[in-house]
C-alpha cells in the first residue's frame, strides 16, 4: 500500500536549512524554484537540471515546482501578456523534458502571501506568523488611502486607534513586514513603488481577475496535459481582498470553477489547509471529496481564526483545521486512484510554515519565517504518525 510522498520546501542554496538536513528529516522529495530568474524569463533546461541533480546528490527528489511566477502582465490582463504566456509554457516543457511533473504557482496580484507579524509569541515560548486584522486595516486604509472594505466598522475603529499610538518604528516594522517580501514571495516593493503599483488594479475587479486567471490557465493547460506535467494553483492567502486587490482563488466555488472552465486533468489544485482554513465557510473535509481527483499537492499546517478576522499559526495538529479528517479523506481519495488505475499515487505534501523554536529561536545567522527546521520537522513528524495510524486502522 502506497503512502504519500513527504516532501520538504527549500530556497535553494542559499536556505540556512542544507539539503543534508533535509534529509535527516525523513522528507523524500523536495519542493523548490528557480528563485534567481527573473518574473517572465524561461528557465532553462541547463539550470534546471543542475537544480535537479544537485537535490539529487543529496540523496532527495525534486518533487514539486514551487513557483514558476505567473507575470504581472498576465494577471492584469495586458497586451503583452500571450508573449509571458509562451514562455511559461516554454518553461513547462522544459521541466517535463528533465522529468519533472508538478508545477504550483499562484495568481494573487502583486503580492504574494501576507502577514503583519512574523514572530508572534506563543504560550510555550515558541513564535509564529500572524495576520493581525486590525493592523492590516490600518496599513490599507492609513498608509495605503484605500476603503478597507474587507474589515467591520469595530476593527476600522480600532484601526484608527492603533495609527494615534503606534511608533513611528512600529508603522515602518509593519510596512516592512507586508510589503518587503516573504520567503517564496515573487517580488518585494518600497511603500512608493507598492502605491504606485496599485494603481495599476484600480480597474480591475474579481471578475476581470478570474477571467485573467481562465485565460491563462486556458493556454498552459494543454501544454502541461500534453507533456504529463500536473498544474496545481495555490489558493490566496489570505483567502479575501486586501489592500484594495482582489482575489479569486479563496472559495471553494472559486477553485470548483477553475476545474470546470479548464477541463483537462492537468489542471488541479495545491490544496492549502491553512489558506482554505482561514475561511470558515470553507468545507475543508468536503472539498477532498469533492474536488480531490484533481488535487496534485497538498501544504498541510493549521490557523487559528479570531473574531475579528485575524488568525495565527497553529501547531499542525491544533488550530481550526480538521487535519484527521483532511488526511483521512486524503486516503480515500488516494485509495480511489489505486481503483482506477491512476498511477498519481503520491499526492505530495509538505508541513508547511513551522513555528520558530527552540535553539532556532537564538540562531545568530538569518532565518526564513515560517520555514525554520525545527518547526517545520515537529509538524511532519505529526502528520506522518496521523498518516500512519489512520492508515493502520484499516
Amino acid at each position: 500500500m502506497p503512502t504519500f510522498e513527504q516532501t520538504w520546501r527549500w530556497f535553494g542554496p542559499s536556505d540556512p536549512v542544507s539539503l543534508a538536513h533535509i534529509r535527516q528529516t525523513g522528507a523524500t522529495g523536495i519542493v523548490t524554484a528557480l528563485h534567481h530568474i527573473p518574473n517572465g524569463e524561461i528557465w532553462p533546461i541547463d539550470q534546471i537540471l543542475e537544480r535537479k541533480q544537485a537535490i539529487e546528490a543529496a540523496g532527495l527528489r525534486w518533487s514539486v515546482v514551487e513557483s514558476i511566477p505567473v507575470h504581472e502582465s498576465i494577471k492584469q490582463g495586458l497586451a503583452d501578456r500571450d508573449q509571458y504566456i509562451a514562455r511559461y509554457q516554454e518553461s513547462i516543457r522544459n521541466l517535463a523534458a528533465c522529468g519533472i511533473d508538478t508545477v504550483c504557482y499562484n495568481f494573487m496580484p502583486l503580492l504574494d502571501w501576507t502577514r503583519t507579524d512574523l514572530a508572534f509569541r506563543l504560550p510555550d515560548g515558541s513564535t509564529a506568523l500572524r495576520f493581525d486584522a486590525v493592523q492590516a486595516c490600518a496599513f490599507e486604509v492609513g498608509f495605503l488611502g484605500k476603503s478597507g472594505e474587507s474589515f467591520s466598522p469595530e476593527v476600522h475603529q480600532a484601526a484608527q486607534e492603533w495609527l494615534t499610538a503606534a511608533t513611528e518604528e512600529e508603522k515602518e516594522q509593519l510596512t516592512k513586514t507586508i510589503i518587503a517580501g516573504l520567503p517564496g514571495s515573487e517580488e518585494s516593493f518600497t511603500l512608493t513603488e507598492f502605491k504606485q503599483l496599485l494603481r495599476q488594479y484600480d480597474a480591475i475587479d474579481a471578475s476581470q481577475l478570474t477571467a485573467h486567471l481562465h485565460y491563462f490557465v486556458a493556454q498552459i493547460a494543454p501544454v502541461a496535459q500534453e507533456v504529463g506535467v500536473r498544474l496545481a494553483i495555490h489558493p490566496d492567502d489570505p483567502p479575501f481582498p486586501i489592500f484594495g486587490l482582489p482575489r479569486v482563488v479563496s472559495t471553494e466555488q472559486d477553485a470548483a470553477n477553475l476545474l470546470d472552465s479548464i477541463n483537462l486533468p492537468a489542471n488541479g489544485l495545491c490544496f492549502c489547509t491553512g489558506s482554505y482554513g482561514v475561511r470558515p465557510d470553507n468545507d475543508l473535509v468536503g472539498m477532498v471529496k469533492r474536488l480531490g481527483s484533481r488535487i496534485h499537492f497538498v501544504h498541510l499546517r493549521s490557523t487559528r481564526r479570531e473574531m475579528d478576522g485575524s488568525f495565527y499559526e497553529a501547531d499542525h495538529l491544533a488550530g481550526d483545521v480538521d487535519m484527521a479528517g483532511i488526511m483521512k479523506s486524503l486516503i480515500q481519495e488516494q485509495n480511489k486512484r489505486i481503483q482506477t488505475g491512476r498511477t498519481d499515487l503520491g499526492m505530495p505534501y509538505r508541513p508547511d510554515h513551522g513555528h520558530c523554536m527552540l535553539d532556532d529561536l537564538t540562531k545568530p545567522e538569518k532565518i526564513n519565517p515560517g520555514y525554520t527546521a525545527i518547526g517545520r520537522l515537529r509538524g511532519l513528524a505529526e502528520l506522518r504518525g496521523l498518516e500512519y495510524g489512520l492508515r493502520a486502522q484499516h
